[in-house]
């Protein structure tokens, strides 16, 4: 019997489109304050591959502070266009992610339902605690969560599996008798199942269809997530 539910943040409650958007406006930023002689569109190009490399790089190890992470990668963007990193990157960084974040339409109203439904509604994501705090406040959700477990808090990054372990023991409940949701095969389906949780792929387009064998269930929309509990029940 499946008595709580875990999502991931990034990509799967918070829209992949609003980050990209929210990346850009923090390119934007940082070349208007450095008076940076590059276009904001490619350094943002170069933004993405760098910290996508580096953060594939860091999974499943232990943790280190992303805030560190991307501040490298802006320094090496900076030095290679020949320009000053501002000191209050972070700062910029914490502020269009608060501006610009956007949920997935229907996020709220499913968080709200499974709460209602007497689930225990937790997130596992790999994420700096101010970051995470700050975007939820700024979204409005916090509140929507009866746990939140970070990478940060279990010293390593998913799929390892003591960030799954950890919210397990936070909720109170066996992996089997938990689903978590994501949008990385890899790092969100293949790290629940080492705890035997039912593993939950959101893929909106399909286009991770050559990873879905990695998961038990796969959804493009987070509606879908009802239909498969109530289907649980029953059985």
């Amino acid at each position: 019997m499946i008595k709580a539910v875990f999502f991931d943040f990034v990509g799967t409650l918070l829209s992949k489109e609003s980050e990209e958007i929210t990346h850009l406006k923090i390119m934007e930023e940082v070349v208007r304050k450095a008076g940076a002689n590059v276009y904001p569109e490619e350094l943002f190009r170069e933004y993405e591959a760098m910290t996508s490399r580096a953060f594939l790089q860091y999974a499943g190890k232990p943790f280190r502070p992303i805030r560190d992470i991307e501040v490298e990668v802006m320094k090496e963007l900076a030095e290679r266009y020949s320009f000053q990193l501002p000191g209050d990157f972070w700062e910029i960084h914490l502020r269009m992610h608060q501006t610009y974040g956007r949920l997935y339409p229907e996020a709220i109203d499913v968080l709200k339902e499974l709460r209602e439904k007497g689930y225990h509604v937790g997130l596992i994501t790999d994420s700096d605690n101010d970051y995470l705090r700050a975007h939820l406040e700024a979204l409005g959700i916090a509140g929507l969560f009866d746990s939140i477990t970070t990478s940060e808090d279990a010293g390593f990054f998913k799929p390892h599996p003591r960030i799954f372990e950890l919210a397990l023991k936070k909720a109170g409940v066996k992996g089997e008798e938990a689903l978590y949701v994501g949008d990385n095969p890899l790092k969100d389906c293949r790290g629940a199942r080492q705890l035997d949780m039912l593993s939950v792929l959101l893929d909106r387009t399909g286009e991770k269809r050559e990873l879905w064998k990695e998961c038990e269930f796969v959804v493009s929309d987070l509606r879908e997530i009802l239909k498969i509990l109530e289907e649980l029940s029953r059985s």
